[in-house]
């Protein structure tokens, strides 16, 4: 028996009043002249001295944040050009067409405007400008009217001859039935996967290379307003249809663009940056399992990486190890991720028959009851093992099979540097913890975790034994933990208690690991990764903002709970979950609980 969505193929709904009342051909016409007017104002000087960063005062070669202007009136002036059907670009807004405008204006108005102030403010008022920077600000500002003068996006329709949804592909490629799009070839939808790692690479190595921060500010919020316009245009959905449909090729992509990110870089000290970043990345798809997937809140979790760095750092042959031992690389791994385990078995143990907020506050009292006690073994208040808060310094570089990751190496005729060997040894058991984490999700056990998490008690009544699978839960999480532990204690050449706190100015600490899986999904692959990466990379890059970075964290997780509960990267039955009903953006064939629709919200 098949059961039917309720969807809006019987009624239309009318179009939405724009917020700036012109006609639609007008709106249009003057946001393509302001993009254009904005274009033209990143050819000119933007001041008159190079005591600004980025160099703005060269007339005809755009430099630092000219280009991030540049790129977003480009990008604003390709989509209203495919609002309006314009054969070879059609396909850019397959699922809205106007909403995307307007969050590029948006993007170039900011980015244009903070440009404006950052130069007023470091040299000392407006008359610092030059004429190329009002020329690009009033063209940005014209271009951000037009667009909120165009109406709204309408919902998908199943009736219309033309639907936004897979966009108007149609016109490469014919439909065999009316109303009834022709998949691509499957070596196209590769290229397509290949072309959007290969954009995800720039812009992430673009933005890990910027060198002050004023360019790093810029950066976000262009890159902001443009992942958000990619989203309600549809190609983020459609790429995400390409790659669960190959994943294995979406998996392979995925690496090969992270292999190539080293090689890109010239300096030593972004590529340590993508190597912390791949260690944080790691230790929060080892949290997903205890969080995303079997629901049980770990608010101690560090510890696990903290005990992990601590095993490798006492057998790794450092002078301050008090026990004097050298492993080889491989039996150091092994150890750091066994005594992780076996710690987590120590403590979900006792305490995983609690649930909720229980469990939670006992794991934060374990974790803080590691640091305590490593601070503690010191030859004073216990036997001397950790050197207290000193720490265990100078842990050597790893040598794997002659190759000795400290030394910089010649490979393909580039040099790869002690970071970059590193970022590539992380990337590996990156790779380890990714199909880990994929195998036990779609196990049966995976399974059981997910029963588990959505409601213990009917899982127990259905013969699901919960305390076990969650000592299983928690004692693989705390493994993954380890091992990305080990390797930690010798990228920083040493480990001290103060790196494995509840909360802390540098992550990885429990409530930025925590926040990671939050904001990029719950459940997911790729979301504790881009969670990751952007709670590591933004302070990593604003270092003089680090006083206010506690209120930043709190005002942007409150907003992300506000506008996009279920994460940046978020599952259907996340979408189903945090979502009203009536209110689901998901594919119409997406099974959806009684009383439940599928149509798309207004405007998006």
């Amino acid at each position: 028996m098949t059961t039917n969505h309720p969807t809006n193929s019987t009624t239309k709904a009318p179009p939405a009043t724009p917020l700036i009342p012109l006609p639609p051909t007008a709106a249009r016409a003057i946001t393509l002249a302001g993009s254009a007017t904005a274009l033209v104002g990143t050819f000119l000087a933007w001041t008159w001295t190079e005591e600004f960063p980025g160099n703005l005062t060269v007339t005809g070669y755009p430099g630092g944040l000219q280009i991030l202007t540049l790129v977003g009136a480009i990008l604003t002036l390709l989509f209203t050009l495919s609002g309006q059907g314009i054969r070879g670009l059609s396909w850019l807004t397959p699922g809205g067409t106007n909403s995307p405008v307007r969050l590029l204006t948006l993007g170039v108005l900011g980015t244009t405007g903070y440009a404006m102030g950052a130069i007023s403010d470091e040299l000392g008022g407006l008359v610092n400008l030059e004429p190329g920077a009002w020329v690009a600000g009033i063209g940005s500002l014209i271009a951000a009217i037009g667009a909120f003068g165009l109406p709204a996006d309408t919902p998908y329709d199943d009736n219309d001859p033309t639907p936004n949804l897979w966009g108007r592909i149609r016109h490469t490629f014919t439909a065999p039935e009316p109303g009834r799009a022709k998949e691509l070839p499957a070596w196209t939808e590769i290229l397509i996967i290949a072309a959007g790692f290969g954009a995800g690479l720039y812009v992430f190595a673009y933005g890990i290379g910027t060198e002050y921060s004023e360019l790093f500010i810029g950066f976000l919020i262009i890159a902001g307003f443009g992942f958000t316009a990619l989203t309600r245009a549809g190609l983020l959905k459609r790429l995400s249809r390409l790659t669960a449909k190959h994943r294995n090729v979406t998996l392979t992509a995925a690496f090969v663009a992270a292999i190539c990110f080293p090689f890109t870089q010239g300096n030593d000290q972004f590529a340590l940056i993508g190597a912390n970043i791949l260690i944080f990345a790691t230790v929060a798809l080892g949290l997903n399992v205890v969080v995303g997937l079997a629901g049980l809140l770990d608010l101690g979790y560090v510890a696990f990486l903290g005990v992990g760095a601590y095993a490798a750092a006492l057998v790794s042959g450092s002078p301050q190890s008090t026990i004097g031992v050298h492993f080889p690389f491989w039996a150091a791994v092994l150890t750091g991720a066994l005594a992780s385990l076996i710690f987590g078995v120590v403590i979900g143990a006792p305490t995983l028959r609690l649930r909720g907020d229980y469990l939670a506050i006992v794991t934060l009292g374990f974790g803080e009851i590691f640091r305590i006690t490593m601070n503690n073994l010191n030859g004073n208040s216990g036997p001397d093992i950790t050197n207290g808060s000193n720490g265990i310094p100078n842990i050597p570089d790893l040598e794997i099979f002659g190759f000795n990751l400290g030394l910089p190496h010649d490979v393909l005729g580039h040099e790869l540097t002690r970071s970059g060997n590193y970022y590539l040894l992380m990337l590996l058991f990156t790779g380890i913890v990714v199909m880990v984490f994929r195998r036990s999700a779609e196990s049966r056990i995976g399974r059981a975790w997910v029963a588990i998490r959505e409601d213990e008690t009917a899982a127990t009544a259905m013969g699901i034994n919960g305390f076990r699978l969650k000592l299983l839960a928690f004692a693989l999480g705390a493994g993954l933990a380890g091992l990305a532990g080990t390797v930690q204690s010798h990228v920083s050449y040493s480990v001290t208690p103060e790196q494995y706190q509840f909360a802390g100015p540098v992550p990885p600490n429990s409530a930025f690991l925590l926040a990671a899986v939050i904001l990029g999904g719950m459940g997911t692959i790729s979301g504790p990764v881009i969670g990751a990466a952007l709670l590591y990379l933004i302070p990593a890059k604003l270092q003089f903002m680090a006083d206010y970075q506690l209120l930043l964290f709190g005002i942007a997780l409150m907003l992300l709970m506000r506008f996009r509960p279920e994460g940046l990267v978020a599952d259907r039955r996340k979408q189903l979950e945090f979502h009203e009903t009536g209110q689901l953006d998901v594919p119409k064939d997406t099974p959806l609980p009684e009383g439940a629709t599928g149509v798309a919200k207004a405007g998006t």
